[in-house]
């Protein structure tokens, strides 16, 4: 049964062209790759085509997977990838992903029972706020702080996904907190 293969048995059966393993590879990480390309565009449909595009660019360079780190590090590598050519496209053709209008499923917002519609209101603001101060950061920094904050990876493993000096991910962590910090400071709802 897949589901019991560890990600490198999955990867050796994948090379020799078993689409189920893939398939598995797709099960186990979509969420999470998912989610990091969320953090970094800001959009669901933006999202959902980079992460297509990131189990599409895996496979068909599964072949040169080398296993010197994990799975996992490669395929959020590939996928921090797709989101910068994302970005670079929409800066190419003179759009802005991060600030283009959102469709009406994702600002779909269902409050909890014990959650008044003004407080509920408020704290749907604040999330928008807390979402448009991480989108505005340089790419650099957003990819840091979503991979450490919404992804909760940890030092090593975003060093090893961005092929970064340690140091270096917690200077860029650091810079980034400090400018969302700055951000959410002048911001016109109390987010914190």
């Amino acid at each position: 049964m897949l589901t019991n293969l560890k990600d490198e048995q999955l990867v050796e059966l994948a090379i020799s062209e078993n689409p189920e393993a893939f398939g598995e590879i797709v099960k186990r990480w979509d969420r999470k790759i998912f989610a990091l390309c969320y953090g970094m565009l800001g959009s669901e449909a933006d999202a959902r085509d980079a992460t297509q595009e990131s189990f599409i660019a895996a496979y068909r360079n599964l072949p040169k997977f080398r296993g010197d780190a994990k799975l996992s590090s490669w395929l959020h590598r590939i996928a921090v990838n797709q989101c910068l050519t994302l970005i670079r496209r929409a800066k190419n053709r003179s759009e802005d992903y991060l600030n283009e209008d959102e469709s009406a499923e994702d600002k779909t917002f269902v409050a909890p029972a014990n959650l008044s519609p003004s407080r509920a209101t408020e704290k749907n603001e604040r999330l928008t706020l807390v979402r448009q101060a991480v989108q505005s950061l340089p790419n650099e920094l957003r990819e840091i702080i979503v991979m450490k904050e919404f992804e909760e990876m940890t030092f090593q493993q975003i060093s090893d996904t961005l092929e970064l000096p340690l140091s270096t991910v917690k200077s860029r962590l650091y810079a980034a907190l400090k400018q969302l910090r700055g951000k959410l400071e002048r911001m016109p709802i109390e987010v914190i």
